[in-house]
């Protein structure tokens, strides 16, 4: 029990820190959350920040840890992932605020960028290469699928725009889902006509 109780402190210290953390990243930027903002709101003296993370580079990289808990999709019928998906993520969205936390600090700072991207590339890939040998190929699929469940995310618990946030679950499934399985698994769309295409690619001249 002695050596126990030693630890449970500094847990529960790490904890409220990142707690703190993740707050601040999210209501103030990178920028502006400052140490010592983010210790006064843990209620800790800025030195135990430093002393657990180094700096504030540190404690956002370890506040910005994030796993997206992806779904075993290899049971489920191939045409069936575009749903389960995007129910998934909505489950991550609203059960875990430090996503939210994390993407908007995703769109105004290089370092949240980059931990963003690199939880899309390392945690989603596998799915996307289990259905797309081709890593290539998987990683274009990717690409899009990515835009569209971050362009959600960013409209209905960011920014949240109201025609955004007033979509129930089932609508957006419904509308989203068949997208992201597009991306996932349908047919490469044909090349677009070329710039020049004339009258066989181009919009008809508008009349007055």
């Amino acid at each position: 029990m002695e050596i126990e109780a030693p630890r449970r402190r500094s847990d529960d210290t790490r904890a409220a820190i990142l707690r703190a953390a993740r707050d601040r990243f999210a209501a103030e930027g990178y920028e502006r959350a400052t140490i010592r903002l983010i210790a006064r709101e843990a209620d800790i003296d800025p030195s135990m920040v430093m002393r657990y993370y180094g700096n504030k580079a540190g404690l956002f990289a370890a506040a910005a840890e994030f796993d997206l808990r992806m779904p075993d999709v290899s049971y489920a019928p191939r045409e069936h992932v575009g749903v389960i998906l995007v129910r998934h993520f909505l489950d991550v969205w609203e059960d875990d605020e430090a996503f939210t936390a994390l993407l908007r600090v995703g769109v105004t700072n290089p370092a949240g960028a980059e931990k963003m991207r690199g939880i899309f590339r390392d945690q989603l890939r596998p799915l996307a290469e289990s259905l797309n040998p081709d890593p290539e190929e998987a990683d274009k699929r990717l690409a899009f699928v990515a835009s569209q469940m971050l362009g959600m995310a960013l409209s209905r618990y960011v920014l949240r725009l109201p025609p955004a946030v007033d979509l129930t679950r089932d609508e957006i499934v419904r509308w989203l889902a068949p997208t992201i399985q597009g991306y996932l698994t349908g047919e490469a769309p044909p090349s677009p006509p070329p710039e020049d295409a004339g009258d066989d690619g181009a919009l008809p001249a508008r009349t007055e």
